[in-house]
Order: C-alpha cells, then sequence, then structure tokens
C-alpha cells in the first residue's frame, strides 16, 4: 500500500511540473528550448538539403531527356529504330523507353557494368501511365524509386527518361540520422553540463532553505532560545539574487533573534515576580487562616458575624489555592531539574480517585488497570497532582451521577496512558482550543456550579512538559476523555534516583479491574 502511495505521489509529481524542484524546471526548460532549437535546425537543413538535391535530379533529367530525345531522333530529325540507352553520356542507373501506340519500347536500365537491365510488365504498365506534358514524376518501381519524364516526338512516340532517386533518399536518411545523434549527444552534454551548473547555483538557496527548517523545528514559542544558526557566508554575498536573500534572512533572524532574548528577560522577570509574590502571601494568608479559626473557637459570635467569619475563611483558603497553584506554575516554567523515580503508575492512580472519591461523593467512580506493573520515571508528587486535578475538573464540571471512568495502559512502546472519561455534557467546541491555558475557566461551558482558577489543567500540562509528556482532550455530549502520555523510562534521564518503594491499594487483586467504587 505503501509502494502504491509512494508511486501515486511520483506520478502525481509528474504531472504536475509546479510541484518540481526549481533546478529541475530550469534543467526542464533548458531541455525544451535546445529540443526545440535542434528541432529547427535539423528542419531547416533537412528542407534545405532536399530542395538542393532534387532541383540537382531534376536538372540532370531534363538534360538526360534532351540527349536521349537527340539521340532517338536521328541526325534529321526523323525517329528511328535505335535504342535510347546507347545515347552518350548515359549515367548508369539511367531509365529510357519508348511508348508507341500504347505499347512500351526498348524499355530498360543502364546497369553500372554497362549492360541492359530489362524491366518487368508491371514497370511497363507503369510507365504506359505517365503523363506526356514533359512534367516530371516520381514512381516506385520494381528496382527502387525514380524521377521520370515523358516527352512527345514529332512522329507520335513517347520518349520516358529517369533517373534513381536512391542516391539522393540515403544522402537524406543519412542527414536526419546524423541530425538526431549529433543533437542527442548535445541535448545529453548540455543538459548534464546545466545541471551541474544550475545545482551550483542553486546551492546557496539550499543552504537557506535548510537553514530556514533547522529554525522551524526549534521551539520558539517558550522558554530560552538560542537562535545561533545562520545561513553561511558563501551564500550571503551582496550584489547577487541569492546574495542579497541570504543576507536579508540573516538580518531576519538576528532581529528575531533579539526580539526573542526581551522576551525571555521579560518573562523571565515576570516569572520571579509571580514566584516572590506567591512565596511571600503564603505568610499572612495562613496568618489570616490562623486569626479566623482562633476567632471562631474563642469568640463569641453573633450568625451574622459567624457567616462572615466564614466567609473570610472560605476566600482565603481560595486565595491560598491560587498562590499554591501561581508558586508551582512559576517553579514548572523555571525548568528545573526533576526528582524522578521508578514508580508503578497503578497504585498512584488508584490513590489519586480514592482521594478525589471522598470529595466527590455523589459521583459514579470507576477505573480499569492492566494485570502487570505499569512502570513509569516520574515525580510521583507532581504526577499524583495532575491525576488529581483532571480528577476533580472532571467532579467539578459534571452533574451528580456522573460517571468518571479512569484508565491505565501501557503501550508496545513501553508508553504509558491515562486516561480520564465522564459522560458529561462534553466540552464547548470554541473553549477547546484554550482549554489548557492559564485562567481558562470552562463554568459555562459544562454543567458546574462550583467555580475554579483556572490554573488546574495549565498545571497539568505543565506537569506532563516537564516529563517529557502530553495531555490532550476529545470531546463530545456524552463522552469526554483527557489523555496523559509519559514516555518510556529509557527516553527520560532521570536528574538523581533515588529508591522508592509503591505500595498497593488494598484489597486490590492484579488482572482485576475495579469498575465501580462509588
Amino acid at each position: 500500500m505503501q509502494i502504491k502511495d509512494s508511486l501515486a505521489h511520483t506520478g502525481s509529481r509528474l504531472t504536475h511540473p509546479g510541484s518540481w524542484h526549481l533546478r529541475t524546471r530550469l534543467v526542464a526548460l533548458m531541455m525544451a528550448l535546445l529540443t526545440v532549437i535542434c528541432a529547427l535546425v535539423g528542419l531547416v537543413s533537412y528542407t534545405t538539403t532536399s530542395v538542393t538535391l532534387n532541383g540537382q535530379i531534376d536538372t540532370a533529367v531534363n538534360a538526360a531527356t534532351v540527349r536521349t530525345n537527340q539521340f532517338y531522333a536521328g541526325p534529321g530529325g526523323n525517329a528511328s529504330p535505335r535504342d535510347p540507352l546507347n545515347a552518350k553520356a548515359t549515367s548508369a542507373g539511367q531509365l529510357s523507353a519508348v511508348l508507341s501506340n500504347g505499347v512500351v519500347h526498348y524499355a530498360g536500365i543502364l546497369a553500372p557494368t554497362g549492360t541492359r537491365q530489362e524491366l518487368t510488365s508491371a514497370d511497363a504498365q507503369i510507365l504506359a501511365e505517365l503523363p506526356t506534358t514533359s512534367a516530371l514524376t516520381d514512381k516506385k518501381l520494381s528496382i527502387g524509386s525514380y524521377r521520370l519524364q515523358a516527352m512527345a516526338l514529332p512522329n507520335g512516340d513517347i520518349l520516358i527518361t529517369g533517373l534513381p532517386l536512391a542516391a539522393t533518399e540515403q544522402t537524406l536518411a543519412r542527414l536526419v540520422l546524423s541530425m538526431v545523434l549529433v543533437s542527442l549527444a548535445g541535448l545529453a552534454i548540455l543538459g548534464l553540463a546545466g545541471t551541474v551548473i544550475i545545482r551550483r547555483s542553486m546551492r546557496p538557496l539550499e543552504q537557506l532553505s535548510a537553514v530556514a527548517t533547522k529554525v522551524a523545528h526549534l521551539p520558539l514559542d517558550a522558554g530560552e532560545v538560542a537562535l545561533s544558526v545562520r545561513v553561511p557566508d558563501s551564500a550571503v554575498h551582496p550584489g547577487t539574487e541569492v546574495g542579497n536573500v541570504g543576507n536579508a534572512f540573516n538580518a531576519m533572524l538576528d532581529n528575531v533573534a533579539h526580539a526573542l532574548q526581551a522576551r525571555q528577560r521579560s518573562e523571565m522577570k515576570v516569572r520571579r515576580f509571580v514566584a516572590d509574590a506567591s512565596h511571600e502571601l503564603r505568610t499572612p494568608l495562613t496568618a489570616i487562616r490562623g486569626y479566623t479559626e482562633l476567632l471562631q473557637m474563642t469568640e463569641p459570635l453573633s450568625p451574622d458575624g459567624k457567616i462572615s467569619l466564614g466567609r473570610v475563611t472560605e476566600q482565603s483558603l481560595r486565595m491560598s489555592r491560587l498562590v499554591e497553584d501561581l508558586l508551582m506554575l512559576a517553579r514548572l516554567d523555571e525548568g528545573q531539574p526533576l526528582n524522578l523515580h521508578t514508580v508503578d503508575l497503578t497504585p498512584l492512580t488508584m490513590d489519586a480517585v480514592g482521594d478525589v472519591r471522598v470529595s466527590a461523593p455523589h459521583h459514579h467512580w470507576s477505573i480499569e488497570v492492566p494485570d502487570a506493573p505499569v512502570s513509569v520515571q516520574c515525580n510521583d508528587g507532581q504526577l499524583k497532582q495532575a491525576l488529581l486535578n483532571l480528577l476533580s475538573n472532571a467532579a467539578k464540571h459534571t452533574p451528580a451521577g456522573t460517571t468518571v471512568h479512569t484508565k491505565v495502559a501501557q503501550e508496545t512502546d513501553g508508553t504509558a496512558v491515562v486516561q480520564v472519561s465522564d459522560d458529561g455534557p462534553g466540552i464547548d467546541p470554541a473553549f477547546r482550543d484554550v482549554i489548557f491555558d492559564r485562567f481558562s475557566r470552562a463554568d459555562k461551558a459544562r454543567t458546574g456550579t462550583q467555580g475554579s482558577t483556572g490554573l488546574g489543567l495549565s498545571i497539568v500540562q505543565s506537569i506532563m512538559a516537564a516529563h517529557q509528556g502530553s495531555v490532550s482532550v476529545t470531546s463530545k455530549p456524552g463522552e469526554t476523555t483527557f489523555t496523559l502520555r509519559l514516555p518510556p523510562k529509557s527516553t527520560l534521564a532521570a536528574s538523581s534516583r533515588a529508591p522508592h518503594h509503591s505500595t498497593t491499594t488494598p484489597g486490590r487483586v492484579p488482572g482485576q479491574a475495579i469498575s465501580s467504587i462509588s
């Protein structure tokens, strides 16, 4: 199937010259022009040679007719029964015949050896049908093609004279063969030379294309970017078209590099500010919670006072969660090395489902795990935080009674996969593209009344990116699935390897899927 697709793609490119490489189109255009020029030169040469040779044979036939007429008519002008081939200066291959009263006499050809060669009855019939207007006529006889002329004599006889066309035809055939061979050899040599010259001339563009391809694959969207790739000096000579393009491309890359450096400095300032602000806000927020709890335990308060103090406690807790989320994002953005361990993903996922199940008892929770352990190399605390965020996100934004199903699997290449699915109302397609953006809130996109900070899925994405993994979402009414993918252990270099012992969930039997734990 792949071979068929490759052949179809190749055939499509051959039938669409617009998709060819520029050097291929230049070579093809050059070869087409040279072919037209060779064809025109050959046509002109063939026509000129043909006209010249035919003119010469016409003259020779006319002269032979005059000599033969003088010989056949005799000195007194009266025709006598003499063979026209015996006339003086008769050349080898000349044909002579006399048509008298519809009967052909003396029909013969002078052979190169000087002997007479008789014509066949079929040839005599062709000669008898010639027009007597002295016009030159080409006929194909049994001995080859001849140019013939029939002249009426005073006594009523018709004298027929002809010369062979074989020499003329051979000369023209050799001319055509020579022109074809010379043209093909010239086209081949010029095509190879032109390909080499054009390829060498186009090499700076190939270098520029290679640089552009490298830049296109650089991660320029975030983080510190070292945009050091440039077009080589051999392709940036000002004054030439290609050199001007290379010079302009390098100038553009310099401008982009400076802009990326300025962006990185600005991002680092913002990250440091967010990290410092989040860190500094933790202490006063903790103090606020402590004092509110102390007031609730030690001071007599009116019902309205208790409600107000409860609101203060609730908002301080919400503010603390926001500060913790911002601090975690700031730390993840710094790209610090992870403290990785080899962890069995199955009990880690089951613990996360059990934790969220307690806070959302009105949902139905189920989990499906494989028989064998799913070992991954990760920071177990961060990975569990990502799982908790996905599970709590499903609980917050779906109505009571929704079933949330978690599945753990491992692909043949070692990639670990965790899927969190629910049968809720789904996600608005317009919101799906920005669902992982920071402070994106989907309270109106899915049923639910609990507000959120809009940082949970951003944290999940940052954690997965730090582990060289990915998170994706698919959604339609009645089925929404978030998928976490962690690379095999061999592809993720650990910054440190500390011993880690995972424990299984009590009551779990290997190979058994816990289908309902609600």
